[in-house]
């Protein structure tokens, strides 16, 4: 099993989920090939500027949230 990736919350966009229990934020990938590269990630639970997450995987990246 990989042990992941770290990467540190750059900005905290938008909370959803049914009861706001999902972040949206943009994250700096701090290690490995896509070093330094900003991502938008859906991140489950509390997190702050400056948290650093660990990611299971840099591929993906989250959609914007839509207003409707």
């Amino acid at each position: 099993m990989s042990e992941g990736t770290p990467a540190k919350v750059v900005e905290i966009i938008k909370r959803t989920g049914v009861q706001g229990e999902i972040v949206q934020a943009l994250v700096q990938i701090l290690e490995g090939p896509e070093k330094g590269r900003i991502k938008r990630r859906n991140i489950k639970g509390n997190v702050r500027l400056g948290d650093v997450v660990i990611l299971l995987d840099t591929e993906i990246e989250a959609t914007e949230i839509k207003e409707v």
